[in-house]
């Protein structure tokens, strides 16, 4: 690294900004006092510093990637930390903002911070997309609770059947009180219900519009998933807008590790130790990973879905779709027969699922990256 680079360190809130500076090599860590959260006030701050031979860095968090942004547009060199991975004195119990920014500035200049991946706007935007439909539906959740538990305690006994099916429904709105305020919780909850199923019709059919005017990379790598048992597009797309890029992990293990489904460990000498999980990295995947590992417990089959589905793929990723189809049962199967318990066996499962979304994604992801590289020569 250039040793007259200076180090930028950005304590970033939603009001203001401390800000700290490094020099080159060995020299001062200062302060440079709190600035508001604002583009102007960072355009100054840039001016000021002046451009050349400056990098800086923040902590990831609520705040986003908007402040990467701006500087990237202001041609600073930004990366995004890690804050669970900052380095941290044991004796250390004093937390200013002050502090913060300085602690940053030292340790990107020694080279102790690790970087996360950055999405540009338009696959972050598709992000919260998808998340807001997770959202939605996890409202669906809690609002059907708050209507079955009020049915249970006023005695009101469903048909027998699946319950959320239509014909449970329609029973419920069949339904009618004696007491008026009875009567107005069942509507009211009834109707939190309807929204939260049309709010998730709503946002589902503006994710597909949005896949559809995602980059073509993207397009492609969620199609590709599908081929894989248990993968739905949106099972797909929430894959493929929180890993964002598949190629940048070098092995399947470092994605494992990355969305936490490796096990943890604890071992010294001679001794070696693992335990559960270690569901660090990201959640959303976890959980879109593991109901689609349900699926493995059936056994190897094309259905029509799955056909249609893998109609339009390259002849490499339906082979690995179909490998991953025998390995994986096979696998379900040898696990439970040694009487592991259903979470240990999903936990193994969806680990090695992972590893067949890595091998389809980065398949394709390279098949895009030489077909634009010989596009360009060719111009």
């Amino acid at each position: 690294m250039n040793e007259a680079t200076r180090f930028l360190g950005l304590d970033v809130h939603a009001e203001t900004i401390a800000v700290a500076l490094a020099e080159p090599g060995r020299g001062e860590v200062r302060s440079l006092g709190i600035i508001p959260n604002e583009l102007t006030a960072v355009r100054k701050l840039i001016q000021k510093l002046g451009k050349k031979n400056l990098r800086a860095c923040y902590e990831a968090g609520p705040t986003g990637f908007a402040l990467y942004w701006q500087l990237a547009e202001l041609g600073i060199e930004c990366e995004v930390i890690a804050p669970t991975l900052i380095p941290k004195k044991p004796g250390d119990r004093i937390k200013t903002d002050r502090r913060d920014a300085l602690k940053l500035a030292r340790c990107f200049r020694a080279g102790d911070l690790t970087a996360v991946w950055v999405p540009d706007q338009a696959h972050e935007a598709l992000r919260d997309l998808v998340r807001a439909r997770e959202a939605a539906k996890y409202d669906q959740h809690r609002a059907r609770q708050r209507l079955s538990k009020f049915l249970l305690r006023t005695a009101k006994r469903p048909p027998s059947g699946t319950p959320w099916t239509i014909k449970y429904v329609e029973w419920i709105r069949a339904l009618r009180y004696e007491h008026v305020a009875q009567e107005a919780t069942r509507i009211d909850y009834l109707a939190e219900v309807d929204h939260a199923s049309e709010r998730i019709l709503r946002l589902e059919k503006a994710i597909d519009d949005a896949v559809k005017q995602a980059s073509p990379t993207v397009q492609a790598v969620i199609d590709g998933l599908q081929a894989l048992r248990g993968v739905g597009k949106l099972s797909a797309t929430t894959m493929a807008v929180e890993i964002g890029s598949f190629s940048r992990f070098t092995t399947a293990k470092q994605l494992m590790a990355y969305c936490g489904v490796v096990p943890s460990e604890q071992s010294s000498g001679n001794s070696r130790r693992q335990g559960a999980i270690t569901k660090t990295g990201n959640a959303h995947v976890r959980r879109v990973l593991f109901e689609s590992a349900w699926a493995c417990r059936h056994r190897p089959n094309l259905g029509a879905k799955l056909k249609e589905r893998q109609r339009t793929l390259s002849a490499t990723t339906n082979e690995i779709a179909l490998k991953a189809q025998h390995r994986l049962h096979r696998r379900y199967l040898a696990l439970t027969a040694r009487g592991k318990p259903s979470p240990k066996v999903l936990g193994a499962v969806g680990r090695e699922l992972l590893g067949f979304i890595w091998a389809v994604a980065v398949q394709i992801e390279q098949e895009h990256a030489a077909a634009a590289k010989s596009k360009k020569l060719a111009a």
